[in-house]
């Protein structure tokens, strides 16, 4: 990780090794706390943030979810995340970490009178799956680890305890050689990787799941929108493991990964082994948008 010089905590700029918090933080113990990841990306017109607002909205949303009432509004947020960039006068690509959380004072389960406190750090943060990777694509695993059910967990909600789950996947599929995991749900459909969407490419057709049993991925909205622009067919239905296994092109999304390609399951070459057509055509698009290429996208940076 690169060390910034401040971490914005509670409306103050603290700097990056003084950030700490009290050992009995509540959301250090009991993992209730709501997080966001946001990128900003270094454009011809300066360092601009992608769907800060969506995100945003998304942080305060999974806040809701998990019953915390966040204590500084949806604006100031808005605004902090801006101020803390300017702050550390970053101009490179740089990852954006809010985190609304449970600070100390209170021990147990019971969480409603925990101090409420929120975060905002920045790094610099190149491919989350490697660079290589965004041209060959990747090796992926499929988990023996299920994702969360949603009659337990909240999935929608982007919250520190659903990412245990997330965890064992990611460090299953690393031991065992391959570079991420795909999770199934409960009933055997392929649900989302350790922190990223799955998309196939089988016959020229797109394909995504719902997300009845994944986050609500604000990157997975943006391919969608790739696609009915460039008139590639898309269909949102369920996935079963053995068309993972035959598709022709796969890749994940996300805000970290970006579009990354895959070029194998659980030791099955997807297409030619490497990044596809549709795939290049996609991830090419969604980099012309994030780094402000695209005037019609625009709509979706805010510059620092």
């Amino acid at each position: 990780m690169n060390k910034t010089d401040y971490i914005w905590m509670d409306g103050e700029f603290v700097k990056w090794d003084d950030a700490n918090v009290h050992i009995l933080t509540h959301t250090l113990h009991y993992g209730n706390g709501a997080f966001e990841g946001t990128r900003a990306y270094k454009t011809k017109d300066g360092l601009a943030i992608y769907r800060l607002e969506d995100h945003t909205k998304r942080l305060f949303e999974s806040a809701k979810m998990v019953a915390i009432k966040p204590n500084f509004t949806y604006d100031e947020v808005i605004k902090a995340q801006v101020s803390i960039l300017q702050k550390n006068n970053l101009t490179e690509n740089t990852y954006i970490r809010p985190l609304i959380y449970l600070g100390s004072g209170v021990m147990g389960i019971d969480f409603r009178k925990a101090p409420v406190r929120t975060a905002i750090a920045v790094w610099g943060w190149g491919s989350y799956l490697g660079d290589e990777g965004m041209e060959k694509g990747i090796r992926v695993k499929i988990s023996s680890f299920a994702r969360n059910s949603i009659k337990s967990t909240f999935g929608k909600a982007k919250i520190v305890g659903n990412y245990v789950n997330s965890q064992m996947s990611k460090y299953e599929a690393l031991e065992a050689g391959y570079e991420e995991g795909l999770m199934l749900d409960g009933e055997g459909f392929v649900a989302e990787g350790s922190g990223e969407c799955f998309f196939m490419v089988k016959d020229g057709i797109v394909i995504t799941p719902p997300n009845e049993n994944s986050l609500g991925s604000i990157t997975q909205k943006t391919i969608i929108e790739i696609c009915q622009e460039l008139d590639i067919p898309l269909e949102r239905r369920r996935i079963t493991r053995d068309e993972v296994y035959v598709a022709d092109e796969s890749f994940f999304t996300g805000t970290a990964a970006e579009v990354t390609p895959i070029r194998e399951i659980d030791n099955r070459t997807i297409g030619n082994g490497g990044r596809g057509d549709i795939t290049k055509t996609i991830q090419e698009k969604y980099f012309d948008i994030v780094y402000g290429r695209d005037e019609k996208y625009k709509k979706y940076l805010t510059y620092v």
